[in-house]
């Protein structure tokens, strides 16, 4: 049997994206899906590639989603191809997720939290079963009244961090553990101490390729694009003893925080709007060493939009990786900081992935004739086996 390059042209592209586009748009007979009704009635999924595309803006994730047949990954795809074309004049100021409005707010650690338990909307205790009413046409819900906590709340694990019994958060490039308190009653040094070194500027993923070794600013900016079922698997195996953690869900905040930018020409901040974050801080044990008293350790995950399941995911890779800063074995996949971070990329991803479905002929026909030569002379075959 004889094989042959496939012949293909610019009439058959067209004609399959012809096709793609009728398909995507279903029967003319159904009414047409409209931008609003996905930002308003899929947001999860608008959250999603917002939050893997790394670019907030709802209007063009729903378009996004709509272009790319309901495909999520797709979506991601197209929206960061165009966020690349967009210029960038400002960068935001560190948003404060301390002082985020909060819409959900809960901590598996304390039942009683200052300001208070905030279920807010979630999937978390309703029975996971197929509602039909929702088939109908016309269904309307009213939201139950509910009250949001008119001040600001403080971060559950600042309990903890009060009492020195979590790991406190390091500068950059300071991975070193913490000592031990000192003696109270050594005399002060007769100057004042040289004030710390000022923080490098945070790794910008968009504009630097990733390298290995990482901080954990890039490592936390990776993560936060990273693809969410592949986060969702690795954060399942350190659950079940892939990676030496513990985890207890410290505190999870879903809400709106302030984005405020500095421009240079007018000298103070201005803000410029709100988004919706999910910030998670994951509590793990930590059994300390010689130097280390035992402390508990932190993971932490933070993206756009509501994305609990991707957040909480990411603070339990974090975690795992920062096996080596505490001195713990690598063995574990979720620990190995460069399968993580090079893999978890869906764009990049699915680009070497459906790349195979492009010609490869000439390849294909080396290797073809390169197994026939094999098998007819069987002893070239075998002098290459040894």
């Amino acid at each position: 049997m004889s094989y042959v390059a496939v012949k293909g042209g610019e009439q058959a592209i067209q004609n399959a994206e012809a096709l793609l586009q009728a398909l995507r748009r279903g029967s003319p007979e159904v009414p047409e899906l409209g931008l609003e009704q996905i930002k308003q009635q899929m947001s999860l999924a608008v959250h999603r590639v917002m939050a893997e595309g790394s670019l907030y803006d709802p209007d063009l994730a729903a378009l996004a989603i709509k272009q790319s047949w309901g495909d999520l990954v797709e979506a991601v795809f197209l929206l960061r191809a165009y966020r690349t074309t967009l210029p960038r004049f400002y960068y935001s100021q560190p948003i404060d997720t301390s002082q985020m409005h909060l819409l959900r707010r809960i901590s598996s650690i304390f039942k009683d939290v200052p300001g208070g338990q905030r279920l807010g909307p979630t999937f978390d205790y309703v029975h996971r079963l197929l509602d039909f009413q929702l088939a109908a046409e016309g269904n309307h819900f009213i939201p139950p009244e509910t009250e949001a906590p008119a001040e600001p709340v403080p971060r559950v694990i600042d309990t903890l961090d009060q009492e020195g019994l979590i790991q406190p958060e390091l500068p950059e490039n300071d991975h070193a553990p913490t000592p031990p308190t000192a003696n109270l009653s050594t005399p002060p040094p007769s100057r004042s101490p040289a004030p710390p070194p000022p923080c490098p500027p945070p790794t910008d993923l968009t504009r630097q390729p990733l390298t290995t070794p990482a901080n954990r600013d890039a490592r936390l900016q990776n993560l936060a694009r990273a693809d969410e079922g592949f986060l969702l698997g690795l954060a399942y195996s350190t659950q079940r003893g892939y990676g030496k953690t513990h985890p207890f869900a410290g505190e999870i905040r879903v809400g709106q925080v302030e984005v405020v930018i500095c421009p240079e020409e007018l000298g103070f901040e201005v803000a410029i709007g709100e988004i919706t974050v999910t910030e998670v801080q994951m509590v793990n044990q930590f059994a300390g060493s010689k130097d280390v008293p035992p402390q508990f350790t932190r993971g932490y995950g933070l993206t756009f939009g509501y994305n609990e399941r991707k957040t909480m995911s990411m603070a339990l890779v974090d975690r795992a990786l920062r096996a080596k800063e505490l001195g713990e074995e690598v063995k574990s996949p979720a620990q190995n900081e460069e399968f993580v971070l090079y893999h978890s990329d869906n764009v990049e991803a699915q680009g070497f992935v459906q790349h195979l479905k492009l010609p490869h002929y000439i390849d294909f026909q080396a290797e073809l004739n390169l197994v026939r030569s094999l098998r007819q002379n069987p002893s070239e075959t075998a002098d290459q086996g040894t």
